[in-house]
């Protein structure tokens, strides 16, 4: 009896192995055929996208704030962790009773299915590659199920290299291999975009009509490991809610401004491209950029002014805010009087450092809006700006606690010296400071509590961009304390206390700690 037993519990442990290898490859396959036939129909993507628009704000935060940059990994993580889980159990059922393990695959299908509805947009291709995937998954269980009850059959079983053993075993590595060819082949295209980096690289950027100042000589101190003056394009943060990037052709884009306008505008690709446009050079900072963070970037942005998009449009007595929506549905609220500020090059960009944008920075077509925090206005894969009202309309970011108006706040960050250890004697160190569509006129550097001293200030190309300090210090023997401060052409100095990013950019300076030997 006690044979049995053990026999049986054996037996289950396989049945959910056969039910792990059918569930990976149906969703490895899924995602292949999702890159073939329609990138928004990824079920896995699909579904942790639906898991952040229905996460109450708390959880969404503290996801942000906690895991940063890997919040994205382990949520996908924790989709494929559940769906095998499912389908381990899956094999258990369909090893007690024939089909009952479609009763498992099944809602895990359907599951997708309406997660795919809230991101397809009509396209109906997106739907099939989670048909596919629960086909053929479903297809590799009962292959498996059917394989392991020969093996375990008391007319069958025999010694531990039988046949029937064998079969199952090779059957099982044979669906694993190919879950992992199917993992890697959809890995490769999704790396890749390649229909829309394609189309990309076939871009030539038009000459601006009006081209941004060349950069000074004098803005880059050259020190290494100083963040240079412009940030190159792999290099430059990205912060968004996308799971997936979006894949759009250019050919395919437009843009549409609607709301409380008189006259709705649209926009293609190639009537945004043949506009006269305009180059500037713009710092672009994240609300979530923690004292001292690197959530922060200096490009060179192509594009055209949106307060002239607004102006054929003609808002609306008492519009105030503009949102902005993105490909994948993301939105941000954009005070109106920012985007028709004509002192305040905001531009619909096509281009970032002399090339066009790269798909995760928003291809083809993004906001760049000095002087206020990319949760408010700097939308990627922009295709729709709303003239409407702050208290009508809530970008993404607001109803989760953050504050409605992000203007960014002075900051000043230390890069050198990296390590926490230096030689006594002549230190270098160098920094960069921001104050966005204000400009820094001063940087400070104070030394275990001492006086405040006014650091060499490198030059910039205009107040939207951050800019490059340096400081020659004779460092004495012993444990030091360094802080650094800025203050903008204004005569407004940082602000000394303590915030965290929540709920409208951090505060506070940026310290470190040296040891001179």
């Amino acid at each position: 009896m006690h044979k049995r037993a053990e026999g049986q519990t054996h037996t289950r442990r396989w049945a959910a192995v056969a039910g792990l290898v059918a569930g990976l490859a149906g969703i490895t396959i899924s995602d292949l055929a999702a890159r073939l036939v329609a990138p928004v129909g990824s079920p896995v993507t699909a579904v942790g996208e639906l898991i952040i628009r229905l996460l109450p704000g708390p959880l969404v935060n503290f996801g942000k704030e906690t895991l940063g940059f890997a919040d994205k990994p382990i949520l996908i993580g924790l989709v494929v962790a559940g769906v095998l889980a499912l389908c381990a159990l899956a094999g258990r059922l369909e090893l007690g009773r024939r089909w009952a393990g479609a009763l498992v695959f099944a809602p895990v299908a359907i599951l997708g299915w309406v997660a795919i509805s809230v991101r397809a947009q009509g396209n109906p291709n997106a739907y099939v590659p989670s048909l596919v995937g629960l086909l053929i998954g479903y297809m590799m269980l009962s292959t498996l199920i059917l394989r392991l009850r020969r093996w375990q059959s008391p007319r069958t079983s025999g010694p531990a290299d039988s046949p029937a053993r064998r079969d199952f075993l090779g059957k099982a590595i044979l669906f694993s291999a190919l879950a992992a060819v199917a993992g890697i082949g959809g890995r490769v295209l999704a790396g890749a975009s390649q229909a829309v980096s394609a189309a990309r690289d076939r871009i030539q950027l038009p000459a601006p009509a009006r081209p941004a100042p060349p950069v000074p000589p004098g803005a880059d101190f050259g020190i290494p490991e100083l963040s240079p003056y412009v940030t190159a394009n792999d290099d430059f943060y990205r912060i968004d809610t996308a799971l997936q990037v979006p894949n759009i052709e250019q050919d395919a884009w437009s843009l549409t401004i609607t709301g409380m306008v008189e006259q709705e505008v649209t926009l293609t690709f190639a009537e945004l491209s043949a506009l006269p446009l305009v180059e500037h050079l713009t710092t672009l900072t994240c609300v979530s950029n923690e004292v001292g963070g690197s959530l922060v970037g200096n490009a060179r942005w192509l594009g055209y002014p949106i307060r002239e998009l607004l102006a054929r449009a003609k808002p609306k007595s008492g519009a105030d805010m503009v949102l902005s929506v993105s490909e994948d549905d993301w939105t941000a609220g954009t005070p109106l009087s920012a985007l028709t500020d004509p002192d305040r090059e905001a531009l619909l960009a096509i281009g970032m450092n002399g090339e066009p944008l790269p798909l995760e920075h928003g291809f083809p077509v993004r906001m760049v809006v000095p002087g206020l925090y990319g949760y408010v206005s700097a939308t990627k894969w922009v295709r729709e700006l709303r003239v409407t009202t702050f208290a009508a309309d809530q970008g993404y970011w607001t109803p989760l606690g953050w504050s409605a108006q992000g203007p960014i706040k002075i900051a000043s960050r230390i890069d050198v010296p990296t390590k926490s250890s230096v030689d006594a004697g002549p230190v270098v160190l160098a920094g960069v400071a921001w104050a966005q569509h204000t400009g820094i006129a001063t940087v400070e550097l104070q030394i275990d509590g001492g006086a405040w001293t006014p650091t060499q200030l490198a030059e910039t190309t205009g107040p939207d961009t951050w800019r490059q300090w340096r400081y020659e210090w004779a460092a004495p023997v012993g444990n030091h304390t360094i802080a650094v401060r800025a203050t903008d052409s204004a005569g407004k100095v940082q602000e000394a206390a303590f915030a965290p990013p929540a709920p409208d950019g951090a505060t506070g300076y940026h310290q470190i700690s040296v040891k001179a030997r």
